[in-house]
């Protein structure tokens, strides 16, 4: 089969993993007769620089024609990027909220969970750990605070900032409906996360979802506030399975989940809209202060495209022979340093970015 990709290599350590992901897809290729397309999309800050703005139309226009999108990450270091100096609307996130929203991508998926290997390096105690997590964090991605009207200004001398959280039911249904299909295929189980005790969203959030729970009688289901969920995640994380969150809860909570697994860098997503296509992209940033350096861990990436065989384009066999690629290398004691265990270990070994690609590749039969 044939698939046309779009690539944004994107900033910072963006290039180099999305060179292993790749490189890991071109393997998967000629394993199981594929044939992988990359056309490369400018966004972020390298399409400021070379354009003005972090997304052109053509940027958009080259993404809707692909099958799917493979992204590294973008931005810089917002203290001294000059991209930072700029009005909101021109830095570099902005081309991704454009991106999400041109393309309907309103279903963020960001897998949770701890491998054997590497419960050493997650910082939560053993007997919390217990025997381990899986969880799916499933993020509206298109509405919320990040998209309501906002506008500074004075008033009465004073300066005032506005953000405007707006949601529809319809927005509301759709992505619950999408978390309790995965929950389906998964272990059965929803943890609804709102502030339901505070906002008039939640509320709507929170009546919306109990009348799409009565199409999934098989799924248990329950509401938690976002405080105790934040709270939960270090104290139990073995109790979730699919969280269902709204916009920005999301992007906090997501975050706080993949620190506990021990490494941002281990942790792919995926963002989807109504038909096959996605958008696939490691959960962490750019990293500015490591680029170049060639020791960035690529497994994020690598997995975001296992996700993009999955997801995309139905190649369920594929992304299983990645997924367990990556388990095996683990297992064979390969780390780059953010996954290297603090005590010395002669088991261990570490490597680099692309080292770690390679031996990924070479694991996938």
């Amino acid at each position: 089969m044939e698939f046309q990709i779009g690539v944004i290599a994107g900033d910072g350590i963006g290039p180099e993993v999305v060179a292993e992901a790749k490189k890991v897809l071109n393997k998967v290729g000629a394993v199981y007769g594929h044939s992988f397309h990359y056309k490369s999309i400018l966004m972020g800050g390298c399409s400021i620089d070379a354009t003005g703005v972090p997304l052109t139309d053509e940027a958009i226009a080259a993404a809707k024609a692909s099958d799917a999108v493979l992204m590294g990450s973008i931005g810089g270091n917002t203290q001294t990027s000059p991209w930072y100096q700029l009005p909101p609307q021109l830095r570099p996130e902005a081309g991704l909220l454009k991106l999400r929203k041109s393309l309907n991508l309103f279903a963020n998926l960001r897998p949770a969970y701890l491998y054997e290997e590497l419960k050493e390096a997650c910082p939560l105690r053993d007997n919390i750990i217990g025997d381990g997590f899986d969880m799916m964090i499933m993020r509206e991605l298109t509405g919320g605070l990040y998209f309501g009207e906002r506008k500074t200004e004075e008033i009465d001398g004073v300066m005032t900032a506005v953000d405007t959280l707006t949601y529809n039911e319809n927005e509301i249904r759709r992505i619950a409906k999408r978390g309790f299909d995965i929950a389906m295929k998964r272990r059965k189980k929803v943890t609804s996360v709102d502030k339901a005790n505070v906002l008039d969203s939640s509320r709507l959030w929170r009546k919306v979802v109990e009348e799409v729970a009565e199409d999934y009688p098989e799924v248990a289901y329950e509401h938690m506030l976002v405080d105790n969920c934040a709270m939960q995640l270090v104290k139990n994380p073995g109790q979730f399975d699919v969280i269902l969150t709204e916009n920005m809860f999301g992007d906090i909570l997501s975050d706080e989940a993949s620190m506990v697994t021990g490494s941002i860098g281990m942790l792919s997503s995926a963002s989807l809209n109504d038909t096959k296509f996605g958008l696939y992209e490691p959960s962490g940033g750019s990293a500015p202060d490591i680029a170049g350096k060639g020791i960035a861990n690529p497994i994020a990436t690598i997995l975001s495209a296992a996700m993009m065989l999955r997801y995309s384009f139905d190649l369920d066999k594929e992304a299983d022979a990645v997924e367990e690629a990556v388990r095996q290398v683990l297992k064979d004691g390969y780390r780059t340093i953010d996954i290297m265990p603090q005590n010395e270990n002669e088991n261990v070994t570490l490597i680099g970015t692309a080292k770690m690609g390679d031996f990924i590749c070479e694991r996938i039969k």
